[in-house]
C-alpha cells in the first residue's frame, strides 16, 4: 500500500511538474525592455495628467455642445486628471511587477495624447446608425 502511495505521488507531481518546466523564459533584455517602458509610461503619465483637463472639455463640448463645453467638461476633466495621475503614480512606482498582463498599459488610451478623436468617430457612427433606422417617407403624389 505504501509502494502504491509513493508511486502515485510521484507521477501526480511529475504530471504537475514537468509543464512549468516546458513553457519557454522570456529573455532577461525584453523583461528590462518592458520594465523600463513602464516606468517612462508610468512617470510620462503622472505629470502629464494635467492635460486631461482641457482634452476632456474640448472632447465634450465636440460631442455634446455648450452645455458640455461649459458644464460637464471640466468636471470630466478634473476626474480624468486625477485618474490618470494615480494610474501614472502607479505605473511609475509598481514598474517591477508585471501587472497587469504582461507590464501592458494601466489606462487607455495609453497616453493622453492619444484619443482625440475616437469619440467623435462613435457619436458619427451613432448617427449613421439613427439615420438608416429612421422610415424614408415617400412624397405623396396626388390623383387628378
Amino acid at each position: 500500500m505504501r509502494t502504491l502511495f509513493l508511486v502515485v505521488a510521484i507521477l501526480l507531481n511529475f504530471s504537475l511538474v514537468m509543464p512549468a518546466f516546458a513553457t519557454e523564459m522570456p529573455k532577461p533584455e525584453s523583461i528590462a525592455e518592458k520594465m523600463s517602458f513602464k516606468l517612462v509610461r508610468g512617470a510620462t503619465n503622472f505629470f502629464t495628467s494635467i492635460v486631461e483637463l482641457p482634452k476632456q472639455t474640448i472632447l465634450t463640448g465636440r460631442n455634446y455642445g455648450t452645455v458640455g463645453y461649459v458644464l460637464v467638461g471640466p468636471i470630466k476633466g478634473v476626474g480624468m486628471t486625477l485618474y490618470r495621475g494615480f494610474i501614472g503614480l502607479t505605473e511609475a512606482v509598481f514598474f517591477l511587477v508585471p501587472q497587469p498582463g504582461y507590464y501592458d498599459p494601466m489606462i487607455e488610451p495609453e497616453f493622453v495624447w492619444q484619443g482625440w478623436d475616437e469619440q467623435r468617430a462613435e457619436l458619427t457612427r451613432q448617427e449613421e446608425v439613427a439615420e438608416r433606422q429612421e422610415p424614408q417617407s415617400e412624397p405623396k403624389v396626388g390623383k387628378e
